[in-house]
């Protein structure tokens, strides 16, 4: 019935959203080796994007070693949360849910969601990291970069499959990729800025 068309169209798309289909199963390895290149290619970009972003400040992560230990929680943290919103943006569109009327209302809501979880969790990510290095001005960096990527993990998550599907794409194809990168580099650059603005 309609329901279980609805279903098959949204698994689809979440599929999509990893460079994978349901046939993947059943190909050759050569043939799903190919069509996944092409993904894992643009997410090798992506990542020297955010190694470019962190080679900006080399020289505070020379004078604060804490900072390499630290990083890879903010980035993942924005990263888990965007990839939440998008999973549930994207199956919306696909099922008709968002649409011109209240797209904004999604986007603020997710934006919304991002800033409570970061500060709940920059609550807990200071306090950790206080105690663990003896330094409140460390603990307070990344309870801050912790937030805005958050933040930025909300409205972009929500915003970027809403963004592709206006702009004619097929918004569970291409929104893991931009999103990931949005979350690298806005986290590395808070962190690492914040702590060359309070700490270097």
């Amino acid at each position: 019935d309609i329901i279980d068309v609805i279903d098959m169209e949204a698994e689809e798309d979440i599929l999509k959203m990893a460079g994978v289909d349901q046939g993947d199963l059943y190909r050759a390895a050569m043939s799903t080796s190919g069509a996944r290149f092409r993904w894992l290619f643009i997410n090798l970009l992506t990542a020297i994007a955010a190694s470019i972003v962190i080679s900006l400040f080399d020289g505070t992560i020379d004078q604060i070693v804490a900072l390499a230990i630290l990083m890879p929680i903010v980035a993942s943290m924005g990263g888990n949360a965007g990839t939440q919103t998008l999973t549930v943006a994207v199956r919306a569109l696909a099922t008709k849910e968002i649409s011109g009327t209240n797209m904004f209302r999604v986007i603020g809501k997710e934006t919304m969601v991002g800033a409570l979880n970061g500060i709940a969790f920059a609550l807990i990510t200071g306090a950790v990291t206080a105690l663990w290095f003896s330094d409140y001005v460390l603990g307070s960096v990344i309870a801050m970069a912790m937030v805005i990527n958050m933040i930025v993990a909300g409205l972009f998550g929500a915003g970027i499959p809403i963004l592709v599907q206006r702009a004619g794409g097929d918004p569970a194809i291409s929104s893991t990729v931009l999103l990931t990168t949005v979350t690298d580099v806005v986290g590395f650059f808070a962190f690492l800025g914040l702590a060359t603005l309070l700490m270097a």
